[in-house]
């Protein structure tokens, strides 16, 4: 901008760019730690289990040096939330138009399925389009028994699916919704 006396200034927009490009786990992992020094949910993400084969001990440090992966894991996060349990899985993918099912195992959707069966809360958290949504589990199975294709349509996960927000200081705000398909939204905090 141009002021009298040839005083030049230039003025900038402040655009919030904090989760732009930031590891959906990361900013996952962030929201628990969020959650849990609040006191609102236990909330953890699961170590993938592996077995270790060798170990090499230097200064004082356990090094592993070679390991397999001892069984497959089932979903990424687990937890308590208002007497209830919880788990969802973290997944992206850079297609615009889909979100591919291959991106879902089979022993993670028999999980999913066995989660629901006997009432506890299942979810996806689903970056697609630089959006973050959940995916509530009934839903994602529904879609799987009643479609042949290989991908959920992007149109499905917005309509049946949550955005979420994102919140430099609580981070993403998923149990806003777990609220709601955890039968909650009536319950006082």
């Amino acid at each position: 901008m141009n002021y009298p006396n040839k005083i030049n200034k230039e003025y900038h927009k402040n655009i919030n760019y904090a989760n732009r490009g930031m590891d959906l786990e990361a900013i996952i992992n962030d929201t628990n730690e969020y959650l849990l020094e609040k006191d609102i949910a236990l909330i953890y993400k699961k170590p993938t289990p592996i077995g270790v084969v060798k170990v090499n001990y230097e200064n004082n440090k356990q090094i592993i040096e070679k390991a397999y992966f001892a069984s497959q894991s089932t979903l990424d996060y687990n937890g308590l939330y208002r007497g209830k349990y919880i788990e969802f899985d973290a997944k992206n993918t850079e297609s615009k138009t889909s979100f591919p099912l291959n991106n879902v195992h089979l022993h993670q959707i028999k999980h999913i399925r066995n989660v629901i069966k006997h009432n506890g809360i299942v979810f996806l958290i689903i970056r697609i389009n630089n959006l973050i949504f959940l995916l509530n589990g009934p839903d994602f199975i529904e879609y799987i028994d009643t479609h042949d294709r290989k991908s959920i349509p992007f149109n499905f996960i917005k309509e049946k699916g949550y955005e979420l927000e994102y919140n430099y200081t609580k981070g993403l705000n998923y149990l806003k919704y777990v609220d709601l398909i955890g039968g909650f939204e009536n319950e006082k905090n």
